[in-house]
């Protein structure tokens, strides 16, 4: 199964975040299995007709989502979905409430900040 994705220079968001948010989609979907082992960044690069960076910027983004894991020089590959995530979102949600009640925020405003910013980004 070959990875195709195409890059639309005219969008609003960047190769970069396109590159990443349609392997993460593919990923969650199922479409690329567990395991699967994404192309070499300069490969996949040459493909796309991009810069190196702007894919290496996209796998780095993806792995630190917990989408991918690479694993030296054998690559980079689609990782389990779930435990990553969940975790990287609770450091998230604690890292939050520290700093929300070092800035002397009640329980009650640091809620009210909390889904302020959920609605920013889910709507």
């Amino acid at each position: 199964m070959a990875l195709k994705i195409t890059v639309d220079p005219d969008a609003a968001e960047p190769p970069f975040e396109q590159i990443r948010a349609r392997i993460a989609e593919r990923a969650r979907s199922g479409e690329l299995p567990v395991g699967y082992k994404l192309p070499t960044v300069r490969g996949f690069a040459e493909e796309l007709g991009l810069a190196a960076n702007t894919v290496a910027k996209a796998y780095r983004a993806l792995e630190a989502d917990g989408v991918i894991e690479t694993r030296g020089r054998h690559g980079s590959f689609v990782a389990a979905p779930g435990d990553t995530a969940a975790r990287e979102a609770a450091a998230a949600a604690a890292a939050f409430a520290e700093r929300a009640q070092r800035l002397g925020l009640d329980r009650e405003a640091a809620r009210a900040a909390a889904e302020e910013a959920l609605r920013a980004v889910y709507g």
